[in-house]
């Protein structure tokens, strides 16, 4: 009597959820599958992980806030978001449509105007990012998704502290989880002590209470640097050494980064702004300082962001249409290869119709899962023609995209589910060939540093390992 009792309750259970997965619009058949089959072959054990990491939400109370925020700045500072006339007057036609479908999805106009230097290296970004703090005379607002008790970390803490105690408002934001050694630090402390404004992202007060009601993989991954609103630092780049010793073992980490002026920079402002208020909502809009002057031969740029309060399939919708305008080269870079199947699609479809379409990943992925993953879309990419290298000397975390030669794409997004669904990321898109020569030759400088992975390699493979990297992949949205 007791063991039919609990065989109903055990298949009301997983009907329930599996009706609930069924009736969600916002999957794709694929990860409904994947959740299906962990819930019927890990029944009480994928209830519990669908109820933690099932479903993308921060709660409706946390995306209202976050657009009456967004509201609230546009409405005050509308010049910082550009003008979509600027569009069709400045860029390409072949190049307008990314351009145009991130505007409508960001709100954030491409501005002309803009510099930026690509930094040599991470000794090089440490240099000048620590020389413009000491020299800043306003604000300084950093916002990043790790921030280490190393080199980096403490040079930038003290810089911060210097400031402050100059009379300079300094504002440093951290992720919950990304930063959280930082945040119970001495280091942190001292910044608070010094004066020093300091706020964590989605903080995790009530580890219970996330786990339950919302989701605690759900993250700020920005990397934002801006310095008296003129001045800003923007791609790949936590701030850490290239040891990173949370994960020595990979080390060094390769990023890029760039020096960015002019309007771009209050885009970057804008979205830091956005990020802030959530924690700290009585902060006055006036204390964020926007310098909209444009530089003289300056390029087209506009930031692209996004986050789980933005619209479903935005990231992977908005790459899409930029991979798609490629007319003859193609190069990416990206540490963490876990995209859609829509993706995918796209790139194949691109390296098909004669584009010269290059991939660059790390040859050691830190995840075991994301290499998994990303080995199982190897054949079908060289099918197509994608020409695929893998980084050797350290891990290669830079994020980058380039499009004949003419646009790039730069920052914090990498091509997998977590981008695309769960994280809230920061770039720049921008239309400069000077600058994305500089951009291509350290791609080129990735390539030489890698090795080519051909089709009779990825044929070779035993089977075991093909059917283990096909099984992560199916399991992918889940993970």
């Amino acid at each position: 009597m007791i063991l039919d009792i609990l065989l109903t309750l055990h298949f009301i259970l997983l009907v329930l959820i599996s009706l609930r997965v069924l009736s969600r619009h916002d999957l794709t058949s694929p990860a409904r599958l994947a959740w299906i089959v962990v819930l019927f072959v890990l029944p009480y054990f994928g209830v519990l992980i669908y109820w933690m990491f099932g479903e993308v939400h921060l709660g409706r109370d946390f995306t209202q806030k976050r657009k009456k925020i967004i509201d609230r700045l546009n409405a005050h500072n509308p010049a910082v978001l550009g003008n979509e006339i600027t569009l069709v007057k400045v860029m390409k036609p072949e190049y307008q449509a990314a351009f145009a479908y991130s505007a409508k999805a960001t709100g954030f106009q491409t501005t002309v105007g803009n510099n930026a230097e690509l930094m040599a290296d991470a000794t090089e970004t440490r240099r000048r990012m620590i020389a413009d703090f000491d020299a800043a005379t306003d604000h300084i607002h950093v916002l990043y998704y790790i921030w280490l008790v190393d080199g980096m970390g403490i040079d930038t803490a003290q810089a911060l502290i210097r400031a402050t105690k100059r009379g300079v408002t300094c504002r440093a934001m951290v992720d919950g989880m990304g930063s959280r050694k930082m945040v119970g630090s001495k280091i942190w402390q001292e910044m608070i002590d010094a004066g020093v404004q300091v706020s964590v992202a989605l903080p995790i007060k009530n580890i219970f209470k996330v786990l339950f009601f919302s989701r605690i993989d759900l993250r700020n991954h920005r990397k934002i640097t801006v310095i008296d609103g003129k001045i800003g630092y923007s791609g790949s780049r936590n701030c850490a050494d290239p040891e990173f010793r949370v994960k020595p073992k990979y080390a060094p980490w390769v990023d890029i980064m760039l020096r960015i002026e002019g309007p771009i920079v209050g885009q970057n402002q804008m979205l830091f702004a956005s990020d802030w208020l959530i924690e700290n909502p009585d902060t006055p809009l006036d204390s964020f300082f926007y310098d909209s002057t444009p530089k003289l031969n300056g390029f087209p740029a506009q930031v692209f962001s996004d986050g789980p309060t933005q619209r479903h399939g935005t990231t992977p919708q908005f790459l899409g249409t930029l991979i798609s305008q490629a007319q003859h080269t193609l190069i990416i870079s990206t540490p963490y290869f876990v995209p859609d199947y829509s993706l995918v699609s796209i790139l194949c479809a691109t390296a098909y119709r004669g584009v010269d379409v290059t991939m660059i990943f790390p040859q050691n992925n830190d995840s075991f899962i994301v290499a998994a993953t990303s080995h199982s879309y190897y054949w079908q990419l060289l099918e197509a023609g994608v020409k695929i290298y893998e980084y050797k000397p350290g891990l290669l975390h830079a994020k980058t995209l380039t499009v004949d030669g003419e646009v790039s794409l730069i920052g914090s997004t990498n091509l997998d589910l977590r981008s695309f669904d769960l994280n809230y990321e920061n770039n720049i898109i921008f239309s400069d060939t000077a600058l994305t020569a500089d951009i291509m030759q350290r791609q080129y400088q990735y390539i030489a540093d890698s090795d080519e992975v051909t089709r009779e390699e990825v044929k070779n493979w035993p089977l075991s390992y093909r059917i283990w990297n096909n099984v992560i992949a199916t399991m992918g949205p889940v993970l």
